[in-house]
């Protein structure tokens, strides 16, 4: 990633921390009903460590993540112990218990598998160390005690509106165009380990239910349920692989062409892309390459829907994402619980578990200046060069 987006969300960090006295505005208990340091106790950052666990660096965006979570804590005095887990999940368990092992006050969690870290969040619970859950919610345990995420029912919404008008079923509004179709598309969607997966296919597949069931959109591989169109880890090759397979198996030229994809994540979007180059449905959508979704913003598919190649993304800005965990995780050294905006919305299976929701934008050619650019996530020159300057 880019240095000026480090920078960048360093900067939008501590401005963050202006807003934490209104942040912290209830008195609360960490893990276990116990506040940061045990018993509720208010505690000077300087005094406490915070542990991060990442899932990976094969994505650019975790990358982002972390570094921002870090350079945020760190700004605001805290000590940070910063740990990707290149998706391996015993690694990520080993690196927590460590964390737990060398002291952490707080920990915050993105997990690989929300399901997987029973035992490390009992450990810390039992050590009244706060848990915070960090996009990703972390299910079967009552040990975890907050969770900063985006609207993830809404950004499947997005995904499908952005797919609707690209096919222009919808105009830029939103509004129904009466184009009746019928197109052909083909469903994916995430990693089923993953709670955000679930909310994305249900906020997608809800907006694109009515269209399936008047006939404009068509499924021709009849793969419409999650477990069908999930790919594990989010794998860009996985990804391809099946786009590979579906063609192979259901589209075999003259009507049977490919309209569109739902894609929940850039990285697989690269992936069917290239798979869809390879079998010939050309180099842009202009030339006649399915209209493709996708999620995360990353720098190459900035690159592809500026060139007509993927039509969006979903932006989720990780630099407000990351103040918000530093405005928690500060909440809790001051003894306090964070704010949260949604009570309801998170049930992990044992606890809905409070949360504070982010809000995300829809990426499209025309937007990229004022939503990318403008706001100092990519340069224009990195957007033009497809990689991080």
């Amino acid at each position: 990633m880019a240095k000026n987006i480090w920078t960048t969300r360093a900067v939008a960090s501590l401005a963050g921390l202006t807003l934490v006295g209104a942040l912290a505005a209830c008195g609360g208990s960490g893990a276990g009903g116990a506040g940061a340091g045990g018993g509720g106790e208010e505690q000077a950052p300087e005094d406490m460590t915070i542990g991060v666990a990442m899932p990976t660096q094969t994505s650019e965006r975790w990358i982002a993540d972390g570094e921002a979570v870090k350079s945020g804590l760190e700004e605001a005095g805290f000590e940070v112990d910063l740990q990707f887990a290149n998706d391996d999940i015993p690694t990520q368990q080993q690196q927590i218990d460590q964390m737990i092992t060398k002291g952490a006050d707080i920990l915050v969690v993105a997990s690989i598998d929300g399901t997987a870290l029973g035992n490390q969040l009992k450990a810390a619970a039992d050590q009244d160390i706060p848990i915070i859950a960090y996009d990703r919610l972390i299910n079967d345990t009552e040990n975890v005690d907050h969770y900063v995420t985006f609207d993830n029912y809404n950004v499947g919404v997005q995904q499908a509106t952005s797919l609707l008008q690209g096919l222009g079923v919808l105009d830029g509004e939103g509004n129904e165009t009466g184009e009746e179709g019928p197109f052909n598309i083909e469903l994916f969607a995430g990693s089923l380990d993953d709670n955000n997966a679930h909310f994305f296919w249900k906020g997608a597949m809800e907006t694109l239910q009515p269209h399936i069931d008047a006939g404009t959109l068509v499924v021709p591989s009849g793969q419409t349920s999650i477990e069908q169109a999930a790919t594990l880890r989010w794998s860009q090759e996985t990804a391809q692989k099946r786009m590979e397979d579906l063609l192979t198996a259901h589209y075999g030229g003259g009507s049977d062409q490919l309209d569109g994809v739902l894609s929940p994540y850039d990285g697989i979007s690269r992936g069917i892309i290239t798979a869809l180059k390879n079998a010939g449905y050309g180099d842009t959508i202009e030339a006649g390459l399915p209209v493709t979704s996708g999620q995360d913003a990353e720098i190459a598919s900035v690159k592809l829907i500026n060139d007509g190649v993927q039509y969006a993304t979903i932006f989720k800005d990780t630099r407000k994402l990351a103040q918000q965990a530093v405005a928690a995780a500060t909440s809790y050294a001051e003894g306090e619980e964070p704010e949260a905006n949604d009570t309801e919305s998170y049930d992990n299976g044992v606890k809905v578990v409070p949360s504070y929701l982010l809000e995300s934008d829809i990426v499209v050619k025309d937007n990229i200046q004022s939503l990318l650019i403008d706001s100092e996530y990519w340069t224009a020159e990195e957007v033009e060069a497809g990689q991080a300057g």
